[in-house]
């Protein structure tokens, strides 16, 4: 299952934006009230369902990874109002898709691989979703708006009942500025008794969302949060020690880790590198190296890759700065950041000799 899976997308992949169009036109035309569900604008939409399905495919084989991801996601996925008859118009829609752009790579050994693949997914998925007894969503108010730049804001937000993340987690936001338009934020901040959760947004080219939210919040604003997903985590048990790597905004769920291990006097030794494009892109990096000077077992480098000028950091992107520095084959790796920079130092990283098991990384990370 695992090889005809894989081997038919990457046919289909190249047309990947192709597919998402005609997986959304087919699922509409199946069932027309799924359309109520999702914004206006599809673009986000599009690729958060390829990033989803290309982390699923990446997984296949890894169970122990996979099903937790499935099962956050199904638990997610009731802040939609999505319920189990739809999963049936999803599973069609997705193998028509597929197999419009997989052309000869598409058998009835392939189909049979595929329908198998998704039995899995939508079961994991529906199951969880059945087993939860929390909101599917959290009301909160919006009770500070940090404009640090242009482009950057950092907004506090309080909940109605306490959000139960775990630090490096992340979540899904509506706010009034965009209906419907849910967009995957991290809380910067490790969870505390106030449960106030401190988002970090940067206003992204063609960010309907972050735009908004960076340009546009408001005190007293009510957002929906859903419920909290991902993996990114530091295991204070392991004798393993930790590589963050961190570009821009992807910052936050780094930060909200060093803030809840910053509780304990015994951690393991862990290196950041921090990346922007110049100085000011470096937002938090006064805060981080007070911690650092407090907490001998965290090291932060900052990395700069259009500052040539500037003192006190190395220069280049994260991706050749990291691998620059060897393997780190005896890490837990942990990346946050743009898609493409996530791309890219993985596969850097990956080429130096770093096993692909010490990495880990959220497949929404920004839209």
């Amino acid at each position: 299952m695992v090889r005809l899976v894989r081997d038919s997308w990457a046919v289909a992949e190249p047309h990947a934006d192709e597919v998402a169009r005609f997986f959304y036109g087919m699922l509409f035309s199946l069932s027309p009230g799924t359309r109520e569900l999702f914004a206006v604008n599809m673009e986000v939409q599009r690729s958060r369902l390829l990033r989803a399905l290309v982390h699923v495919i990446q997984m296949v084989d890894r169970p122990d990874e996979l099903m937790p991801f499935l099962q956050q996601l199904g638990r997610d996925h009731r802040k939609f109002g999505v319920v189990n008859s739809h999963y049936e118009a999803v599973g069609t829609a997705l193998l028509a898709a597929v197999k419009k752009y997989a052309g000869d790579a598409w058998t009835p050994q392939v189909e049979r691989a595929w329908a198998e693949c998704y039995t899995i997914m939508a079961s994991a998925m529906t199951e969880a979703a059945a087993a939860d007894e929390g909101p599917a969503w959290y009301d909160g108010e919006v009770i500070q708006h940090e404009r640090l730049s242009w482009d950057v804001a950092v907004i506090r937000v309080r909940p109605d009942h306490p959000v139960p993340y775990q630090p490096g987690q992340y979540v899904s936001v509506e706010v009034p500025q965009r209906p419907r338009l849910w967009r995957y934020l991290t809380p910067a901040n490790a969870p505390g008794d106030d449960g106030i959760l401190e988002f970090h947004v940067r206003a992204v080219d063609g960010g309907w969302v972050s735009r908004a939210l960076v340009g546009h919040a408001r005190l007293g604003d009510t957002w929906r949060i859903g419920q909290p997903m991902g993996r990114l985590a530091v295991d204070r048990s392991s004798d393993r020690d930790v590589l963050m790597v961190a570009g821009g905004t992807g910052l936050a769920p780094m930060r909200s880790i060093i803030e809840d291990l910053a509780q304990y006097g015994d951690n393991p030794q862990v290196h950041l590198f921090y990346g922007g494009r110049t100085r000011d892109d470096l937002y938090d990096l006064e805060n981080l190296q007070m911690v650092a000077m407090s907490n001998p077992w965290l090291t932060v480098t900052p990395v700069l890759e259009n500052d040539p000028e500037a003192a006190g950091a190395e220069h280049g992107t994260l991706a050749d700065v990291v691998s620059g520095h060897g393997a780190w084959d005896d890490r837990h790796v942990l990346v946050g950041g743009s898609p493409s920079m996530i791309r890219a130092t993985v596969s850097r990283m990956l080429v130096a000799g770093t096993p692909l098991d010490h990495i880990q990384y959220d497949p929404f990370t920004m839209d």
